[in-house]
């Protein structure tokens, strides 16, 4: 079952910014796009694998 989560993206004084709207606390800085994006992923399947094994415990 695929899920989609949002992004909320921004670049400001040359910095780009993030965050995932679904997910509390899943947030990333990086100096490009392409490197938020991937750094958003990161802690977004992170997040979602600690969630999972709260859950199971």
């Amino acid at each position: 079952m695929a899920t989609n989560y949002s992004a909320v993206i921004q670049e400001r004084d040359g910095l780009w910014l993030g965050w995932v709207e679904e997910v509390p606390g899943v947030n990333a800085q990086a100096p490009t796009r392409e490197e938020l994006m991937e750094d958003l992923r990161s802690a977004l399947a992170e997040a979602l694998e600690m969630n999972r094994a709260d859950g199971l415990s």
